[in-house]
């Protein structure tokens, strides 16, 4: 099947699996559930898209190279297919794409290409484990799941002189909790059009962007969170001057000095260092009209400690 023929909103993919199922770092249930009803518009944001172009551009070369090292450790090799869309035959609208496919000693695998770079190399563990970051693990297990397959080897890209393999392996314990989750996600929520529930304040901010009523009653377990809040706000800035005070004072001590120390040890530094400032009061005092072209003006909801109703009389 043709990637290109589908909307990413007419089916829930591999990459949408762990969203689903609370696992995704990038992502949460309501963010994929107002993507997938059309609620979620964004402009593209070319730094995602130049990085996924580049992972795009790795594919054959990760494929060439994983296949490559399986048969430098004597296996038999055959590559089948790349970029095959595969729907489930019981759920069509649960839906994978397999980077590629091989043929290893006889057994037809999933295999999925990954460009591993920065801090998420210490996500992945021992090679030929299956040692990965839950959020891969999901999608793979997903592609498991639609396809039927057993094994799927995941090709990280960590260097260019080499590619670490992972296999993981098909559970079905877990692929039918999987499936419970995501049929119940895509049937209860997205063409039943009920959010699901929020799992962080940017989900009910989204959910609720504008007010629509004007006053709740607090229940008393409402009024002690609201209080606990208040009193970490007071906590907050008692430490904001205290770290003011302390910057303050250490500043004064070190004076001229650039380095403070501890015998052999270094403790702070206070050294010159250059920012590069854009002055917005200076723009748009000097190019009105090109302040306006680009400006921009954003609604949110603020949550916020209320004065009281007597103080706002006054």
């Amino acid at each position: 099947m043709n990637a290109q023929t589908l909307s990413r909103r007419e089916f829930l993919g591999g990459s949408d699996a762990p969203a689903v199922l609370g696992v995704s770092q990038w992502q949460t249930a309501v963010d994929l559930w107002r993507e997938k009803t059309g609620r979620k518009v964004e402009e593209p944001d070319p730094d995602l898209q130049r990085r996924l172009r580049r992972g795009q551009k790795l594919e054959p070369f990760i494929r060439e190279m994983t296949v490559e090292k399986l048969r430098d450790l004597g296996h038999d090799v055959e590559l089948l297919a790349c970029n095959e869309r595969y729907r489930d035959q019981q759920h069509p609208f649960l839906s994978v794409e397999i980077d590629f496919e091989l043929r290893v000693d006889g057994e037809h695998c999933n295999g999925d290409a990954k460009s591993v770079g920065g801090q998420a190399r210490a996500k992945w563990g021992q090679e030929g484990t299956d040692q990965i970051s839950i959020d891969y693990a999901a999608q793979f297990m997903d592609g498991l799941m639609v396809t039927g397959r057993r094994r799927c080897l995941a090709a990280a890209l960590r260097s260019f002189d080499d590619v670490d393999l992972y296999w993981i392996e098909r559970d079905e314990e877990t692929i039918s909790a999987m499936r419970e989750k995501l049929v119940s996600f895509w049937v209860d929520h997205v063409q039943r059009d009920v959010p699901p529930d929020p799992v962080k304040f940017a989900d009910v901010r989204d959910l609720f962007p504008q007010e629509s009523a004007p006053r709740i009653e607090a229940t008393d377990e409402v009024l002690a969170m609201v209080e606990e809040l208040r009193q970490i706000g007071q906590r907050t800035k008692a430490l904001e001057q205290r770290e003011d005070y302390l910057r303050f004072y250490l500043a004064k001590f070190m004076g001229p000095h650039a380095v403070l120390t501890n015998g052999p040890r270094d403790v702070l530094s206070w050294q010159t260092e250059e920012r590069a400032h854009f002055d917005l009061k200076r723009f748009k005092a000097e190019h009105p009209d090109w302040y306006a072209l680009y400006a921009s003006t954003q609604r949110t909801r603020v949550l916020r400690q209320a004065k009281s109703r007597a103080a706002r009389s006054r």
